[in-house]
């Protein structure tokens, strides 16, 4: 209706959720003088991974890549009153994410492995939920309860009744549901993995997400 008046508000939708999945980014690096010979090492790399990771009970379609990329690798050298570049090499990247129902007896032997391993790779920690899609909707409708309130609130200050509900717009923003307590270890920087084996015991911090709608609602009975 053209001379319909309306109240908009924002809904803000706030909740903690406390991860259950586990997941371990391992990073693969490699350098050899050909390009050819860069690739050959990548592709021997992962199966390697591949191999040591399926007694842990990780198929190899359960390893999935993150990124790959191989580049030129290049030192600085000195002649005469300057330095110069040159290529020494390719070298690949290649990093892997392996996800798990959160167990940090799981996580031990599964770092155990990698820490003994001729590889010596860097990974990373992260934590995530396994079931976005539902915190998602969760978040969606505490978003609408506050955005309801807030106009309860508006129209009982202003003297007004708020009437049929006129439309809802929402962005589909990303929500991003991951906490990463431990980045970028390796365990050749800092000694081999104890022969007894290693004890994980991390609890990750609860993740706060948000998310928002605008809700459109007609103005009734004015005062």
């Amino acid at each position: 209706m053209q001379n319909q008046k309306t109240i908009t508000v924002t809904g803000k939708g706030l909740l903690k959720i406390h991860p259950d999945v586990t997941r371990v980014i391992i990073e693969l690096t490699g350098i050899k003088r050909d390009y050819g010979e860069a690739i050959l090492l990548s592709s021997e790399s992962t199966k390697n991974l591949r191999n040591l990771l399926q007694p842990l009970g990780f198929n190899p379609t359960e390893i999935k890549t993150v990124s790959f990329s191989v580049e030129p690798e290049r030192e600085r050298y000195k002649e005469y009153d300057g330095y110069e570049t040159r290529l020494v090499g390719y070298r690949f990247n290649h990093s892997l994410k392996i996800e798990f129902d959160s167990d940090n007896r799981r996580l031990s032997d599964i770092l155990l492995a990698l820490g003994h391993s001729s590889m010596h790779p860097e990974f990373s920690l992260a934590y995530t939920v396994k079931n976005p899609e539902a915190v998602k909707n969760r978040l969606l409708a505490k978003a609408v309860e506050d955005a309801k309130i807030k106009a309860g609130v508006l129209a009982k200050a202003a003297g007004i009744r708020i009437g049929e509900l006129v439309h809802i717009d929402y962005s589909w923003g990303k929500v991003d549901f991951e906490v990463r307590p431990v980045q970028d270890v390796r365990f050749e920087s800092c000694g081999m993995a104890p022969a007894g084996g290693i004890s994980m015991d991390i609890e990750p911090d609860d993740m706060e997400a948000e998310d928002t709608v605008t809700v459109i609602w007609e103005i009734i009975n004015e005062k």
